[in-house]
């Protein structure tokens, strides 16, 4: 969001600002997405005869001729009238000596998107590929360039009241922006009445959409029957909407910082196809906030999908019950459970391992193996290093009903190394039972991901990246999201990274009392 001195040079007020083309540096492009139209049209006439401001620090001012550069995306969904809207652009970029790029579009498939969103996605790609070739051209700066629509306050407030009837939150009550990143808009003060009036002075035509009349269309019922009758009551409504849009936009935009901010504090792993949250800290942040973590989490993994409110307070509603899940839009999966919130792919549960292990419990791992655990309390004098070296179950041969180690990956761990107090584990002497704390142990369970560090049983507490690790087991890289790595936590300390390595921290000693055995089998393979 803009800084109070940025905010007042938009505004055209005299704040100091130095210049920001210093002549040492290629000057970078500036396009502007002409259609034929009568805002179009009138921001290629002013952009070459007129002060505009392009959001470069300057406020308004002359743009350099040679950096002017059109682009008109032909959709060929009117027929002739397409064509004729192409050619009119030609003869106007022809006229004013501008250099120009006609891009073509079909929409044979729309992916589930209305038509009108499907156009717009493709103008805006069209525009940043120009931009990008035009800055390799001439070694500018991608991030000086401007890309600039003739979008209006007419357009502002019809999209403001598109937004409130349909049901928006902030963002999109705050309409449309006057720039997002190199996007600029430096017409959105200014109504289509006065471009046009300032056309006809000119002596300068354009071209009119027929459809625009078009009133079963929502953005033209609100154009020809919404706004007239609120303009009864207001002759200065698209100006007031237009304030009303801008505080709007400023607003949201500290918010979603801090969100943004509150987020990161948040999440206690995330990856591809993968976020987990603290559920306690979701749990304890204001409500408008929450909301707004919710939907940005959510956008890390599903970036084209639009959630809704329904959803978000479904989500919320998990974390203040402690428990829940639901399926969020495009199959995203949210899971509340052991105080963190999960959400995951359809992609990443077909092929990420990520959860909860209880103690004792399973889980199925991704490559159609699963993971077990259980509880072995070690008898008095047996030697609980044996064991682990071993990989023996302590029990009489009489009474046990082990399955064949053969085709097992066994590994024990301390319980003691995990937290569990002395205080817990000296119950043990008094009943010969399992302490309720060590019962609802737990671990989680998640694939390596980038930084990972553990200190490899052996390496006397030396530390070893994972991915190194895993290299020297000879794991082929398209194959390591499929190693199960056990943590005590999302984010957490590497337990054991299953099949391949324990870490020194978590091993047994001559004082472990409670094991926590871990294994990995085949699912018809444990009986």
């Amino acid at each position: 969001m803009p800084t109070v001195a940025q905010h007042f040079v938009q505004r055209g007020f005299p704040v100091s600002q130095p210049a920001s083309e210093d002549g040492s540096r290629p000057a970078a492009p500036v396009v502007l997405m002409v259609s034929g139209g009568a805002d179009s049209t009138a921001l290629l006439v002013m952009a070459c005869t007129s002060k505009l401001d392009i959001g470069d620090g300057r406020g308004a001012a002359r743009i350099a001729r040679e950096r002017l550069h059109v682009l008109h995306v032909n959709h060929h969904l009117r027929g002739v009238a397409s064509d004729d809207d192409e050619r009119f652009v030609r003869d106007l970029c022809d006229r004013y000596g501008l250099p120009l790029c006609v891009e073509h579009a079909s929409f044979s498939d729309l992916g589930g998107r209305n038509l009108e969103a499907a156009a717009r996605e493709v103008r805006y790609a069209a525009a940043r590929r120009y931009v990008r070739e035009l800055c390799r051209q001439t070694g500018a700066v991608r991030s000086a360039a401007r890309i600039l629509t003739a979008h209006t306050a007419s357009d502002r407030t019809e999209t403001f009241f598109m937004n409130a009837i349909k049901g928006s939150g902030p963002a999109g009550l705050s309409s449309i922006p006057r720039r997002r990143n190199i996007i600029v808009r430096p017409l959105i003060d200014r109504t289509h009445a006065e471009l046009t009036r300032y056309l006809e002075l000119a002596g300068i035509g354009w071209r009119e959409d027929e459809t625009n009349d078009d009133t079963s269309y929502l953005r033209n019922f609100i154009r020809h029957r919404v706004v007239p009758a609120a303009a009864e009551r207001n002759a200065h409504l698209e100006r007031a909407i237009g304030a009303t849009c801008d505080i709007l936009g400023d607003e949201d935009a500290f918010m979603a910082q801090l969100a943004a901010r509150a987020l990161r504090t948040c999440v206690r792993r995330s990856q591809d196809g993968l976020v987990v949250l603290d559920a306690a800290r979701l749990a304890s942040s204001e409500l408008a906030i929450a909301r707004r973590m919710v939907r940005l989490a959510y956008k890390q993994l599903a970036p084209d999908e639009r959630l809704e409110m329904r959803h978000v307070e479904a989500v919320l509603a998990c974390v203040a019950r402690g428990e829940g899940s639901l399926t969020l839009p495009a199959g995203v999966d949210a899971r509340l459970e052991f105080n963190t919130l999960t959400l995951r792919t359809v992609a990443a549960r077909e092929q990420l391992v990520a959860g909860w292990l209880t103690v004792p419990g399973t889980m199925p791992l991704a490559n159609q193996m699963v993971i077990e655990s259980r509880l072995v309390r070690v008898p008095r004098g047996d030697d609980p290093v044996r064991i682990a070296r071993e990989g023996l179950e302590p029990l009489p041969t009489e009474t046990a009903s082990a399955p064949d180690r053969a085709d097992h990956v066994v590994v024990y761990i301390d319980a003691a190394a995990l937290g569990y107090a002395e205080a817990d584990l000296a119950l043990l002497d008094q009943d010969g039972g399992v302490p309720a704390e060590v019962l609802h142990a737990r671990l989680w369970v998640d694939a390596p991901a980038a930084g990972d560090i553990m200190c490899p049983l052996g390496m006397h507490g030396r530390s070893k990246k994972l991915s190194d690790l895993l290299g020297e087991a000879r794991v082929p890289v398209a194959e390591r999201a499929g190693v199960p790595v056990v943590r005590t936590s999302p984010g957490g300390a590497v337990v054991w990274v299953g099949g391949i390595r324990l870490d020194e921290r978590f091993k047994c000693t001559a004082s472990s009392r409670l094991l926590i055995e871990l294994s990995i089998h085949a699912p018809a393979a444990h009986l």
